[in-house]
Protein backbone atom coordinates (compact mmCIF):
# COMPACT_ATOMS: atom_id res chain seq x y z
CA UNK A 1 0.00 0.00 0.00
CA UNK A 2 1.31 3.41 -1.26
CA UNK A 3 -0.27 4.84 1.65
CA UNK A 4 0.26 5.11 5.42
CA UNK A 5 -3.33 4.37 6.10
CA UNK A 6 -6.63 2.94 3.64
CA UNK A 7 -10.14 3.93 4.77
CA UNK A 8 -12.28 0.76 5.16
CA UNK A 9 -15.24 2.82 6.25
CA UNK A 10 -16.12 6.52 8.07
CA UNK A 11 -14.11 5.55 10.65
CA UNK A 12 -12.13 2.32 10.59
CA UNK A 13 -8.79 2.48 9.30
CA UNK A 14 -6.24 0.57 8.50
CA UNK A 15 -2.33 0.79 8.53
CA UNK A 16 0.60 -0.21 6.16
CA UNK A 17 4.24 -1.06 6.64
CA UNK A 18 5.13 2.21 5.67
CA UNK A 19 3.83 3.61 9.44
CA UNK A 20 5.95 0.63 11.67
CA UNK A 21 8.11 2.66 14.36
CA UNK A 22 11.86 1.22 14.75
CA UNK A 23 11.05 -1.28 17.64
CA UNK A 24 8.61 -3.87 17.21
CA UNK A 25 7.35 -4.74 13.44
CA UNK A 26 3.88 -4.82 14.66
CA UNK A 27 3.86 -1.32 16.61
CA UNK A 28 3.62 1.99 14.87
CA UNK A 29 5.26 5.13 15.37
CA UNK A 30 3.32 7.67 16.54
CA UNK A 31 3.34 10.11 13.76
CA UNK A 32 0.69 8.37 11.51
CA UNK A 33 -1.80 7.83 13.55
CA UNK A 34 -1.68 11.03 15.18
CA UNK A 35 -1.93 13.14 11.76
CA UNK A 36 -4.99 10.43 11.17
CA UNK A 37 -6.70 11.48 14.88
CA UNK A 38 -6.13 15.26 13.41
CA UNK A 39 -7.60 14.81 10.23
CA UNK A 40 -10.61 12.80 11.88
CA UNK A 41 -11.06 16.45 14.39
CA UNK A 42 -10.37 18.95 11.48
CA UNK A 43 -13.41 17.15 9.38
CA UNK A 44 -15.69 16.40 12.21
CA UNK A 45 -19.34 18.01 12.11
CA UNK A 46 -19.00 19.40 8.14
CA UNK A 47 -15.16 21.17 8.23
CA UNK A 48 -15.12 20.09 4.63
CA UNK A 49 -15.02 22.48 0.95
CA UNK A 50 -18.48 23.97 1.00
CA UNK A 51 -20.88 22.74 -2.07
CA UNK A 52 -22.51 24.92 -4.54
CA UNK A 53 -25.03 27.70 -2.89
CA UNK A 54 -23.18 27.13 0.97
CA UNK A 55 -20.89 29.65 2.59
CA UNK A 56 -17.09 28.46 3.19
CA UNK A 57 -16.71 28.04 6.88
CA UNK A 58 -12.93 27.63 7.26
CA UNK A 59 -12.62 26.25 11.16
CA UNK A 60 -8.38 25.50 12.34
CA UNK A 61 -6.84 23.55 14.38
CA UNK A 62 -4.96 25.87 16.88
CA UNK A 63 -4.15 23.81 19.67
CA UNK A 64 -3.80 19.84 19.63
CA UNK A 65 -2.99 17.66 22.92
CA UNK A 66 -2.79 14.03 22.23
CA UNK A 67 -2.17 11.73 25.59
CA UNK A 68 -0.78 8.72 24.69
CA UNK A 69 -2.86 5.48 26.00
CA UNK A 70 -0.63 2.43 24.95
CA UNK A 71 0.97 1.16 21.90
CA UNK A 72 -0.52 1.19 18.20
CA UNK A 73 -0.46 -1.80 17.01
CA UNK A 74 -0.48 -2.91 13.18
CA UNK A 75 -3.75 -3.31 12.45
CA UNK A 76 -7.09 -1.44 11.59
CA UNK A 77 -8.15 0.81 14.32
CA UNK A 78 -11.73 2.96 14.42
CA UNK A 79 -11.91 6.75 15.38
CA UNK A 80 -14.60 8.26 17.30
CA UNK A 81 -15.19 12.09 17.77
CA UNK A 82 -17.40 14.10 19.85
CA UNK A 83 -17.86 17.94 20.47
CA UNK A 84 -16.75 19.01 24.23
CA UNK A 85 -17.86 22.63 24.11
CA UNK A 86 -19.85 23.26 20.80
CA UNK A 87 -19.33 26.69 19.95
CA UNK A 88 -20.01 29.92 16.53
CA UNK A 89 -16.23 30.93 16.65
CA UNK A 90 -14.47 28.42 18.69
CA UNK A 91 -15.31 24.93 19.71
CA UNK A 92 -13.34 21.94 21.78
CA UNK A 93 -13.57 18.52 20.01
CA UNK A 94 -12.34 14.97 21.32
CA UNK A 95 -10.76 12.18 19.63
CA UNK A 96 -10.19 8.71 20.05
CA UNK A 97 -8.56 6.42 18.06
CA UNK A 98 -8.58 2.09 19.47
CA UNK A 99 -7.43 -0.88 17.84
CA UNK A 100 -9.46 -4.16 19.08
CA UNK A 101 -11.53 -2.16 21.25
CA UNK A 102 -8.55 -0.70 23.35
CA UNK A 103 -8.12 3.01 23.17
CA UNK A 104 -4.33 3.76 21.95
CA UNK A 105 -4.38 7.29 21.49
CA UNK A 106 -6.60 10.24 23.44
CA UNK A 107 -6.72 13.92 21.65
CA UNK A 108 -8.64 16.79 22.40
CA UNK A 109 -8.21 19.76 20.02
CA UNK A 110 -9.47 23.49 19.88
CA UNK A 111 -10.95 24.74 16.17
CA UNK A 112 -11.04 28.34 15.38
CA UNK A 113 -13.10 29.81 12.91
CA UNK A 114 -10.76 31.88 10.85
CA UNK A 115 -11.67 35.15 9.19
CA UNK A 116 -10.20 37.58 6.98
CA UNK A 117 -8.44 40.73 8.23
CA UNK A 118 -9.69 40.41 11.71
CA UNK A 119 -6.88 41.46 13.74
CA UNK A 120 -3.11 42.96 12.86
CA UNK A 121 -0.38 40.90 11.77
CA UNK A 122 2.30 40.39 14.31
CA UNK A 123 5.17 38.37 13.05
CA UNK A 124 7.21 35.39 14.58
CA UNK A 125 10.65 36.77 14.71
CA UNK A 126 12.08 33.02 14.16
CA UNK A 127 14.18 32.96 10.89
CA UNK A 128 13.65 29.70 8.93
CA UNK A 129 16.97 27.94 6.90
CA UNK A 130 16.94 27.56 3.76
CA UNK A 131 16.13 23.88 2.57
CA UNK A 132 19.38 21.83 1.73
CA UNK A 133 20.24 19.70 -1.01
CA UNK A 134 19.64 16.11 -1.04
CA UNK A 135 21.17 13.95 1.48
CA UNK A 136 22.36 10.76 1.67
CA UNK A 137 20.26 8.59 4.38
CA UNK A 138 21.16 8.77 7.87
CA UNK A 139 20.04 6.15 11.10
CA UNK A 140 20.14 6.56 14.49
CA UNK A 141 22.89 4.58 15.97
CA UNK A 142 22.35 0.87 16.46
CA UNK A 143 18.81 0.91 15.35
CA UNK A 144 19.44 1.40 11.23
CA UNK A 145 16.26 2.00 8.85
CA UNK A 146 12.92 1.60 9.83
CA UNK A 147 9.36 1.97 7.51
CA UNK A 148 8.40 5.20 8.67
CA UNK A 149 11.85 6.61 8.50
CA UNK A 150 12.38 5.50 4.79
CA UNK A 151 8.88 7.10 4.22
CA UNK A 152 9.96 10.43 4.51
CA UNK A 153 12.91 12.27 3.04
CA UNK A 154 14.65 14.11 5.86
CA UNK A 155 17.23 17.23 5.30
CA UNK A 156 19.04 18.13 8.40
CA UNK A 157 20.09 21.61 8.28
CA UNK A 158 22.30 20.86 11.88
CA UNK A 159 22.39 17.38 13.94
CA UNK A 160 20.97 14.36 12.84
CA UNK A 161 19.53 11.04 13.24
CA UNK A 162 23.31 9.54 14.09
CA UNK A 163 23.84 12.48 16.18
CA UNK A 164 23.27 13.96 19.59
CA UNK A 165 21.42 16.89 20.41
CA UNK A 166 19.26 19.85 19.28
CA UNK A 167 18.68 19.53 15.36
CA UNK A 168 16.83 21.80 12.70
CA UNK A 169 16.29 20.25 9.77
CA UNK A 170 13.24 20.14 7.19
CA UNK A 171 11.20 16.91 5.81
CA UNK A 172 8.21 15.61 4.29
CA UNK A 173 6.42 12.31 3.65
CA UNK A 174 6.79 10.29 0.49
CA UNK A 175 3.23 9.03 0.47
CA UNK A 176 -0.08 10.23 1.71
CA UNK A 177 -1.78 10.10 4.39
CA UNK A 178 -4.63 8.22 3.24
CA UNK A 179 -4.39 6.53 0.05
CA UNK A 180 -6.49 8.25 -2.59
CA UNK A 181 -7.23 10.94 -0.53
CA UNK A 182 -4.94 14.95 -0.15
CA UNK A 183 -2.60 15.73 2.48
CA UNK A 184 -3.32 18.89 4.43
CA UNK A 185 -0.24 20.65 5.95
CA UNK A 186 -1.50 19.99 9.14
CA UNK A 187 -1.42 16.42 8.41
CA UNK A 188 1.85 16.34 6.86
CA UNK A 189 2.93 18.15 9.77
CA UNK A 190 1.90 15.50 12.32
CA UNK A 191 3.43 13.06 10.58
CA UNK A 192 6.58 14.25 11.09
CA UNK A 193 6.32 15.77 14.40
CA UNK A 194 6.58 12.88 16.97
CA UNK A 195 9.73 12.35 15.99
CA UNK A 196 11.18 15.82 17.67
CA UNK A 197 12.24 13.75 20.24
CA UNK A 198 14.37 11.32 18.39
CA UNK A 199 15.81 13.87 16.26
CA UNK A 200 16.92 15.82 19.52
CA UNK A 201 18.02 12.95 21.68
CA UNK A 202 20.69 13.63 24.19
CA UNK A 203 21.31 10.07 25.11
CA UNK A 204 22.19 7.36 22.80
CA UNK A 205 18.85 5.21 22.14
CA UNK A 206 20.04 2.10 22.63
CA UNK A 207 21.34 2.66 25.91
CA UNK A 208 18.16 4.82 26.72
CA UNK A 209 14.40 5.36 26.47
CA UNK A 210 12.71 8.31 26.30
CA UNK A 211 9.62 7.82 25.57
CA UNK A 212 6.99 10.62 24.94
CA UNK A 213 3.60 10.17 26.73
CA UNK A 214 1.63 12.98 25.39
CA UNK A 215 2.09 15.85 22.64
CA UNK A 216 1.44 19.60 22.81
CA UNK A 217 0.84 21.35 19.74
CA UNK A 218 0.21 25.17 19.39
CA UNK A 219 -0.34 26.39 16.17
CA UNK A 220 -1.14 30.26 15.16
CA UNK A 221 -1.03 29.04 10.75
CA UNK A 222 -1.25 25.92 8.76
CA UNK A 223 2.49 25.08 7.55
CA UNK A 224 2.10 25.63 3.29
CA UNK A 225 3.98 23.33 1.03
CA UNK A 226 5.98 20.56 1.08
CA UNK A 227 8.53 20.96 2.99
CA UNK A 228 7.85 21.67 6.73
CA UNK A 229 10.71 22.32 9.44
CA UNK A 230 11.21 21.39 12.94
CA UNK A 231 14.00 23.16 15.50
CA UNK A 232 13.93 20.97 18.11
CA UNK A 233 15.86 20.36 21.57
CA UNK A 234 15.21 18.04 24.27
CA UNK A 235 16.12 18.65 28.09
CA UNK A 236 16.31 15.82 31.10
CA UNK A 237 16.16 15.77 34.68
CA UNK A 238 18.25 13.63 36.69
CA UNK A 239 14.47 12.65 38.32
CA UNK A 240 13.81 10.50 34.99
CA UNK A 241 11.55 13.22 33.07
CA UNK A 242 12.49 15.25 29.87
CA UNK A 243 10.65 17.77 27.75
CA UNK A 244 11.21 17.74 24.03
CA UNK A 245 10.32 21.14 22.95
CA UNK A 246 9.85 22.43 19.14
CA UNK A 247 9.48 25.46 16.59
CA UNK A 248 7.65 24.22 13.96
CA UNK A 249 8.07 26.11 10.65
CA UNK A 250 7.84 26.50 6.42
CA UNK A 251 9.20 28.47 4.15
CA UNK A 252 7.65 31.64 4.80
CA UNK A 253 8.45 31.55 9.17
CA UNK A 254 7.24 29.64 12.09
CA UNK A 255 3.88 28.49 12.50
CA UNK A 256 3.91 27.06 15.98
CA UNK A 257 5.41 25.26 18.43
CA UNK A 258 5.22 21.61 20.18
CA UNK A 259 6.74 20.39 23.45
CA UNK A 260 6.49 16.39 24.40
CA UNK A 261 6.82 15.34 28.26
CA UNK A 262 9.29 12.79 28.15
CA UNK A 263 9.81 9.40 30.41
CA UNK A 264 13.06 9.08 30.79
CA UNK A 265 14.84 5.47 31.84
CA UNK A 266 17.81 3.14 31.40
CA UNK A 267 17.57 0.32 28.85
Amino acid sequence: MNAFYERLDADLFRPGVAAVGPWNPQLLHGGPPIALLAKALHEFGGARPPVEGEVAVDWAISRLSVEFLGPVALAPCRIEVRTLRPGRRIELLEARLSVDGRDALLARAWRVLRESDCAPAVPDAFEPPSLPPAQEPRHFVGVGPFPYAEALEWRFVRGGFDTLGPATLWARPRIPLLLGEPCSGLERLLIMLDSANGVSAELPLREWTFVPIDLQLSLYREPAGDWIGMDARSVIDPGGVGCAHTTVFDATGACGRSLHTLFVRRR
